[in-house]
C-alpha cells in the first residue's frame, strides 16, 4: 500500500530509484526495498522521501482505513 504510493509518486516526478536515493542520501537498493515493502524506513528517511517527492507523510505513509 504505502510502498505502491511511494513508487507512484517517484514515477510521477520522473525519478529513477537511483535519483531518489541520491536526493535522500541512501542507496538505490534501499529505495527498492522500501518500494517492495521489505524495509521499514526511519521517520527521518520518510521525511526525506516526502520532501524529495513533494508529498506529505500522510500521503505516502499513512495506513488509513
Amino acid at each position: 500500500m504505502a510502498n505502491a504510493r511511494i513508487k507512484a509518486a517517484r514515477v510521477a516526478r520522473g525519478l529513477t530509484q537511483t535519483e531518489l536515493a541520491n536526493l535522500v542520501g541512501v542507496t538505490r537498493q534501499t529505495i527498492g526495498a522500501i518500494e517492495k515493502g521489505d524495509y521499514n524506513p526511519t521517520i527521518q528517511l520518510c521525511i526525506g522521501i516526502c520532501r524529495a517527492l513533494g508529498k506529505t507523510l500522510d500521503e505516502l505513509f499513512w495506513e488509513g482505513d
